[in-house]
């Protein structure tokens, strides 16, 4: 009886990391909008960073399906980490709240600029703040793949200057702007 429960156990390990590894594997059929990511512009001040951010745009992905109104609310954990919290609303600025809480650790040597973000388990992802403004009002985030990218903003709406700058910043980084999806709030 032993054997079968372990067998069963062991069965049942190798089904869920199939389908983990499977739901990883989909995060990376998006189109590649920029094959030669840039490393990040500028070190970042963490505490700078903290708080809540507003996503102006992005490229879309499954995991981000049908969401506007989206936030990303970043503080320090206890254990020096940081804690991150995205929302948004499914299917329109009034749909059902969605919220993922993960976290995020620094990579050595980067400036601040790098991070490895969790929000399953042992399962990192990268998270490289490509640039962002002196005075914190805005950033670009992507990753080494150039198969995300998000725009953040201090403010839901952000100004149209503002928001043409960032627009001729990703442009810059290599990115292609044909992919991007805005986000309403």
């Amino acid at each position: 009886m032993v054997l079968k429960n372990r067998a069963a156990a062991l069965s049942l390990l190798a089904i869920t990391g199939s389908l983990v590894l499977a739901g990883c594997a989909t995060f990376e059929k998006g189109p590649v909008g920029n094959a030669a990511v840039p490393q990040p512009a500028k070190a970042v001040e963490l505490d700078r960073y903290l708080g809540r951010w507003y996503e102006m745009g992005r490229y879309e992905a499954g995991f981000q399906k049908d969401c506007e109104a989206v936030t990303a609310d970043y503080s320090l954990r206890d254990d020096g980490h940081i804690r991150v919290v995205n929302s948004c609303r499914k299917g329109g600025i009034d749909g059902k709240l969605s919220t993922a809480t993960g976290k995020a650790k620094i990579v050595e040597d980067s400036g601040n600029a790098k991070l490895r973000v969790s929000f399953f388990g042992p399962f990192y992802g990268d998270y490289w703040v490509l640039d962002r403004a002196d005075d914190y009002s805005w950033a670009i985030v992507g990753e080494p793949s150039g198969r995300y990218l998000w725009m953040l903003t201090r403010e839901a709406k952000p100004a149209p200057d503002v928001r043409a700058r960032i627009e001729n910043r990703v442009k810059e980084l290599g990115y292609d702007w044909d992919l991007v999806r805005m986000t309403k709030h």
